[in-house]
């Protein structure tokens, strides 16, 4: 089978069983502040096995591109290292949301392997629960015995808690599972070893292709485990580990999924595929991370410096890294395998085909930048292994330095090191690393307490479309302490606050009690429940409270919003249909808007968009909101979705006139564009290659902004007389000031040159020492240092010490001849040392040249005549 139609037998499978096949999420994960990214089939339905949310359908069935490269599951490390982990895989899952469970989950699988994809049977094998005696967990017998059905009592393997107990963290759903092995080692291989010693022991050639979760249990904060409402399965089948089973490849990098990739890298570098092991683990990472960063950036997530964005932009470097070091591709390369992989993927997942071009400029401009840095810190590195020769290692803080600021991986560091006869001080490294890591969690950390269930069973609701106020109740609470200290976290029975989301910055207010007003800090939304953040309790939780938003904030933000839908539209109509949103920041005060376009707009296409929105402003046009539409019907009205967003089976739609502005969107919005006002734009600047920023405000900021520099023109109009033309007087003004800066230059030369004429008079010799110290007066402390330097060769030993004063501000300058120094090395800092005191200064500089500033005039002529004793006794005593 060619990978496209597994991926569809899979799907097919289980529609014909029932279930709904529901489109993938995009891999950036925005909604749960736990993750960075989906990292498991079933993260799309965290929101459903919690309780939080109904489920679409009771059987569902998905492919799910998944990333895992943070946190508690990381395959960074092994990814091309063996031939089966990736950073970007795709799930197959089937779900019963409390439908099925355990026998037709075995018992589906069992036919799909078998009878669909015809696996052999005696290779195949299935692990069980053990049982945990101390978590008060009983062995999974039930499990077992539906595998018995089909499998040898030899083939059905019980494992610990570590290896068949499913946890989704620290705390959350959990439960026994059950893994599908499989044995793809040859006869006599097999012959030899019985495959039941092999299972979970790593073996390459032995290896998990499924696993069936049995959802039973929640994990509290506590550590207990409580039943959970409903049971669940929850399946999720390795793609890419299935495709090199049925096409009878010992590794996942030699079938149709990575092949195509590897004989385009082949092209770039003219380099064979299996040329050596480090050549072969070179092709296997770029072509593995070129999937994982495209995946990224088509959902929205461009490298960075932080979060999602910092770990998108380390796979990157991990890629150009191998390539530069084991392929010699020493130019950007990566970015040319986009559209291979948009030839194999791009039916599949139409995000990637239609962001193809954002992609490869994404990618092209990162690697540019890396190279320059590989190259910055392979220079710094080879600057090093001169101070490395006494002992030949490389300190271990030194190698997390090139890590941490220049993006080498140790690895790198140590091939280096190794070419050139060095070791590392690798447990240095790790001592250093260990304490960034630290550091981090101690600034992350958070510590969760138990939900306090008040009305159990009630689901909360969101009423902030049509209310700012309300009388509600608490329906949970629970504590929450980070390095700030404790906090709460509400749960509302009805709220009219809104999360933040979409861009826009959640809601603030009150919850108003009969004894206390509590300010409500932040509103969020975690697995689909709508969190206040507040510093104190009510005094009794039980009780009716009043939640109330700061009317005032949010209308601003409504203004705000809208705006950005008004200049998307016009943005599309002005630079081109091209134009897609990638980000957006509405808050009350102003709003933000990213968007991909390649070039710079003009100054006079800005003001078009400028014009545009403001006329769809005076226009008034009322906002058509439209709830609980089906995704397939807001698409085929022609709804813009944005990409890397996660869309529900129905969605809301917001228009401003439907054939200027209609969007997808949660936000809130006014009720008519005349509200807003005026929109103005403030500045516009690129933020990445292909991706371009606008600030904006609107309402009340924007006429602040027209009325301050209203009266900032009226002021310089005044100070300028009135002058029929502003701009052409301050431009003859610029004119002017610049031919008298020219004058003064020529003046100030002129000054410097006789100063410098005088000085060859003053000039006094003591032996074979020459001194030249003396006040001056010049304009700047640069002629201190241009006649200083002008006068240290005059002699063989020659000292030239200088000062000068403006006002309070005092400057020394001394220069030593190299004859000089060549005699003593006393350098010049240190004789520098002597006179600061005098002036109430400090200074420094190198061993021939020195200066210091100082705040006291009236100590210099002391300076001088110390210095001119100091200098005397001390260089003519060294004759």
């Amino acid at each position: 089978m060619k990978s496209n139609q597994i991926r569809d037998t899979f799907i097919q499978f289980f529609v014909d069983r029932g279930h709904l096949h529901q489109a993938s999420v995009p891999i950036v994960n925005k909604e749960d502040p736990s993750l960075l990214f989906v990292n498991a089939g079933m993260n799309p339905f965290k929101d459903i096995i919690l309780g939080n949310q109904p489920a679409t359908a009771p059987r569902v069935a998905t492919v799910q591109p998944c990333l895992r490269v943070s946190g508690k599951h990381n395959d960074l490390e092994e990814v091309g290292v063996d031939t089966y982990h990736h950073t970007l895989f795709e799930m197959l899952g089937n779900w019963s949301f409390g439908d099925y469970f355990k026998q037709e989950a075995i018992q589906w699988a069992w036919a799909l392997l078998t009878a669909v994809y015809n696996l052999p049977k005696d290779r195949l094998y299935a692990t069980t629960f053990a049982g945990d005696p101390q978590a008060g967990l009983q062995p999974d017998e039930e499990a077992a015995a539906f595998w018995r059905n089909y499998l040898p009592t030899e083939h059905v393997l019980p494992f610990s808690k570590q290896d068949n107990f499913w946890e989704m963290g620290e705390q959350g759903p959990c439960g026994p599972c059950s893994e599908i092995h499989i044995d793809l080692r040859s006869e006599a291989e097999r012959a030899a070893v019985p495959a039941a010693q092999l299972v979970n022991a790593d073996h390459p050639q032995v290896i998990e292709i499924w696993n069936l979760v049995f959802m039973q249990y929640n994990r509290q904060a506590s550590g207990a485990l409580v039943e959970l409402p409903q049971k669940h399965v929850d399946t999720g089948m390795g793609f890419e580990r299935l495709t090199r089973v049925l096409q009878g490849k010992t590794s996942n990098y030699d079938t149709d999924l990575f092949m195509p990739l590897i004989e385009r890298l082949i092209d770039l570098s003219g380099k064979p595929y299996h040329q050596s092991e480090t050549v072969a683990i070179a092709m296997r990472v770029v072509v593995d991370h070129v999937r994982a960063v495209a995946f990224a950036i088509a959902d929205g997530q461009a490298p960075s410096n932080v979060k999602a964005g910092y770990v998108i932009r380390r796979i990157l470097r991990r890629a150009v890294r191998y390539g530069y070091s084991y392929l010699d591709l020493h130019e950007p390369f990566v970015y040319q395998l986009v559209a291979v992989l948009v030839a194999q993927l791009g039916n599949v997942y139409p995000t990637l085909r239609l962001q193809q071009q954002t992609i490869e400029q994404v990618i092209a401009a990162e690697e540019a930048a890396f190279l320059k840095t590989l190259a910055t810190g392979l220079k710094r590195l080879h600057q090093l292994h001169a101070a490395t020769l006494p002992t030949g290692v490389i300190d271990g803080q030194l190698a997390f330095e090139l890590y941490d600021t220049h993006g080498f991986p140790l690895d790198l560091t140590r091939l280096i090191a190794k070419e050139k006869g060095l070791t590392i001080d690798e447990a240095g490294f790790q001592a250093a690393l260990k304490q960034q890591q630290l550091r981090s969690q101690k600034a992350t950390a958070l510590v969760l307490g138990d939900w306090q269930l008040l009305q159990p069973g009630e689901q909360a609701l969101f009423v902030g479309y049509d209310r700012c106020s309300m009388t509600t109740s608490i329906l949970q609470w629970r504590t929450v302490s980070n390095k700030q200290g404790p906090y709460y976290q509400l749960v509302l029975k009805e709220t009219p606050f809104y999360p933040e989301g979409g861009g826009q910055v959640a809601d603030v207010g009150w919850l108003v009690t009969a004894e206390a007003s509590i300010p409500v800090l932040n509103v969020q939304k975690e697995h689909g429940i709508i969190l206040h953040t507040v510093q104190q309790l009510p005094a009794d939780c039980t009780r009716a409270i009043e939640a109330r938003i700061d009317a005032t904030q949010r209308r601003l933000a409504e203004c705000n919003h809208t705006a950005t839908h008004l200049l998307h539209a016009a943005l599309q109509r002005v630079l081109g249909t091209h134009v897609v949103q990638k980000g957006s920041l509405v808050s009350p005060t102003g709003l933000r808007f990213d968007f991909t376009h390649p070039t710079k707009p003009t100054a006079a296409e800005l003001q078009q968009v400028e014009a545009l929105v403001n006329q769809r402003i005076r226009e008034n046009i009322p906002c058509e909101e439209q709830r609980s539409v089906s995704l397939e019907a807001a698409k085929a009205m022609g709804a813009k979705a944005l990409f890397g967003e996660k869309y529900g089976a129905t969605v809301r739609v917001v228009a401003f006139d439907p054939a200027f502005s209609l969007e997808l969107c949660g936000g809130t919005h006014v009720p008519a564009t005349g509200h807003i006002g005026f929109f103005k734009i403030m500045g516009e600047t690129a933020i990445g290659t292909g991706i371009r920023r606008i600030e904006a405000v609107t309402a009340a900021a924007a006429e602040a902004f027209v009325a301050q520099q209203t009266a900032a023109w009226t002021q310089l109009s005044t100070l300028l007389k009135q002058p029929n033309d502003l701009v052409e007087a301050v431009t003859q003004l610029i004119s002017e000031k610049n031919q008298l800066q020219k004058q003064r230059l020529v003046h100030q030369a002129k000054a410097i040159q006789d100063v410098t004429d005088g000085l060859l008079a003053k000039i006094q010799q003591v032996h074979d020492l020459h001194l030249l110290v003396e006040a001056v007066c010049v304009p700047h402390a640069e002629a201190l240092r241009k006649i200083a330097f002008h006068y240290q060769s005059h002699a063989e030993h020659m000292v030239v010490l200088l000062a000068a004063h403006w006002a309070n501000k005092v400057q020394l300058t001394l220069v030593l001849s190299d004859g000089l120094l060549r005699r003593c090395t006393k350098t010049a800092p240190e004789w520098m040392q002597h006179f600061l005191p005098l002036v109430g200064g400090k200074g420094g500089g190198q061993a021939h040249f020195a200066t210091a500033g100082g705040t006291h005039p009236a100590g210099i002529e002391e300076a001088l005549s110390l210095a001119k004793k100091l200098f005397v006794a001390y260089y003519t005593q060294s004759e």
